[in-house]
């Protein structure tokens, strides 16, 4: 009866026997992060098709284009082009070595006074590129693109703008 009153006096304070974990197990794991610096986009220079001359008669399909590289294209009998044709080209800086994605959708060109003609730059975009180590002031890189003309395309100057992102 004695030992019946003692449990009874440590239930009512609070006081649970407990046993002991049998078996304990631990492990660990590391932890890291990486920081980078901002990242920032500068416009440096234009995309550029030059002047497209088209021939006369009913014809489809001439396409006009300068891929990434500065390779210009103009192979259709039905058009002429001339002019300096050049890539846009844009400088992208960050954290060293870090790969960065770019991305730059079509752009629609519109022609000038009459908005509703439009023309679809299809954007040769190279996706991603690697910034320079230390020292060096980012990386350059460029967006190429092509057109595709009839010879229903109104005469005019057609202008659009790029929208282009980059990120980590």
């Amino acid at each position: 009866m004695r030992f019946r009153l003692i449990l009874a006096a440590l239930a009512l304070t609070g006081f649970v026997p407990v046993a002991s974990a049998a078996h304990a197990a631990s492990q660990s794991a590391k932890v890291s992060a990486s920081v980078l610096k901002p990242i920032t986009v500068t416009w440096v220079q234009n995309l550029d098709l030059g002047t497209v001359v088209l021939t006369t008669g009913t014809w489809s399909n001439a396409t006009i284009g300068i891929s990434r590289a500065g390779a210009f294209s103009c192979t259709s009998p039905r058009v002429t082009c001339s002019g300096a044709p050049q890539v846009a080209k844009y400088n992208v800086t960050g954290s060293n070595s870090a790969p960065v994605r770019i991305s730059a959708p079509n752009v629609t060109l519109v022609k000038q006074g009459d908005p509703s003609r439009t023309l679809t730059l299809v954007v040769d975009n190279p996706g991603t590129v690697t910034l320079p180590n230390s020292g060096n002031r980012g990386v350059d890189f460029s967006l190429g693109g092509a057109i595709t003309v009839n010879s229903t395309t109104a005469a005019g100057s057609y202008v659009g703008t790029f929208n282009v992102t980059v990120d980590y």
